[in-house]
C-alpha cells in the first residue's frame, strides 16, 4: 500500500509543478489551461486523501 501512497504522491507534486508551469505560460489562474490542470491536481490530492491511512 505504502509504495501507491508514494506513487500517488509523486505523481501530485508532478501534476503540482505543471500547474505553475501551466500558469506562467498563460499568465493567470483563470485560464482554462490553468483549470483544467488544476482540477488533475485537485483529483489527485482528493485521491491521496481518500487512500492514505487513518491516523
Amino acid at each position: 500500500m505504502q509504495n501507491n501512497l508514494d506513487l500517488l504522491l509523486l505523481q501530485v507534486e508532478k501534476a503540482r509543478t505543471k500547474l505553475y508551469q501551466t500558469e506562467k505560460i498563460y499568465g493567470y489562474f483563470t485560464h482554462p489551461k490553468v483549470i483544467e490542470q488544476s482540477v488533475i491536481l485537485d483529483e489527485l490530492l482528493n485521491q491521496y486523501s481518500y487512500d492514505k491511512p487513518a491516523q
